[in-house]
């Protein structure tokens, strides 16, 4: 991600910041139209947003049963193709102290430019997904999402130092059965709390200071498939649901980092037995 992505996701804190002390009481009223009107002026600045509902999906549920883990799912309506292709996805949720969620690089080697994962949803708010095509055109879709206090709510493990044990561990499951040269589905796993800085460890009731997983590079050979830069308003244990394109057999491979600049690799063969 280039110097502006990263400005806009450490500044997207300081947007929120603000909002969440004043607005802890503020969940009833539907999120207004002046703070995605600021986040779009800071994000694309005057590009033209166009309606994106005949090129993707945006799936969340209309209220989250927990608002620390709230699925959300980007369903792309074609095929990644070299002449036209999704680049980037930025997925947005208003009202968090952290608006931007990540932002979803991608590439031909996609194969279909569809993203599932978890998020945290504050309060109630739109969720968006603005989609940019290599062309430069951007599209949005968006959906509202009932749910409050996902930003603060404490690790599903009570306990800090139990949390940190198996912090980066790094797990890969197929969702579709393999078959080359075509888009294959699956499922990245990645042991971390992602603190947000908003938790208390649940025994010494002292402040947690955010650590959070801000980088994942996924490649298969030598293509990159997937990279996200990521943030706060990612779910604990990230869950990241994404396609790609194998060959008969090859490697894919993974790389995370997070805000601490604690490095997590592992490698997976792709073939017969994919997930392996």
């Amino acid at each position: 991600m280039g110097s502006l992505g990263t400005l806009a996701l450490r500044l997207s804190w300081l947007l929120g910041v603000g909002a969440l002390l004043a607005s802890q009481a503020a969940q009833a009223a539907p999120a207004d139209d002046e703070r995605w009107q600021e986040l779009r002026g800071y994000l694309f600045e005057d590009r033209a947003i166009q309606d994106g509902a005949g090129l993707f999906r945006l799936e969340a549920p209309e209220r989250a049963q927990d608002a620390s883990i709230v699925p959300v799912a980007v369903t792309a309506l074609q095929d990644q193709t070299a002449e036209r292709y999704i680049k980037t996805i930025h997925l947005l949720v208003d009202q968090n102290p952290s608006p931007l969620a990540g932002v979803f690089h991608l590439t031909p080697a996609s194969g279909r430019a569809s993203i599932a994962t978890r998020v945290r949803v504050n309060e109630y708010t739109n969720i968006r997904a603005i989609a940019e095509t290599n062309d430069g055109q951007l599209w949005m879709v968006s959906r509202f999402v009932k749910a409050s206090g996902g930003c603060s709510a404490p690790s599903a493990s009570r306990d800090h130092s139990q949390a940190l044990a198996s912090l980066g561990e790094l797990r890969l499951k197929p969702i579709t059965p393999f078959q080359p040269g075509v888009a294959n589905q699956v499922k990245l796993m990645i042991r971390h709390p992602n603190y947000t800085g908003m938790q208390k460890d649940q025994l010494s009731q002292t402040w947690i200071p955010p650590q959070f997983v801000n980088q994942i590079d996924v490649r298969y050979g030598d293509q990159t498939v997937l990279s996200v830069d990521s943030d706060i308003s990612l779910s604990e244990n990230p869950v990241i649901e994404f396609s790609f394109v194998p060959k008969d057999s090859g490697e894919l491979s993974v790389k995370a980092t997070d805000s601490d600049d604690r490095t997590f690799q592992q490698s997976w063969p792709i073939g017969a037995r994919p997930g392996a």
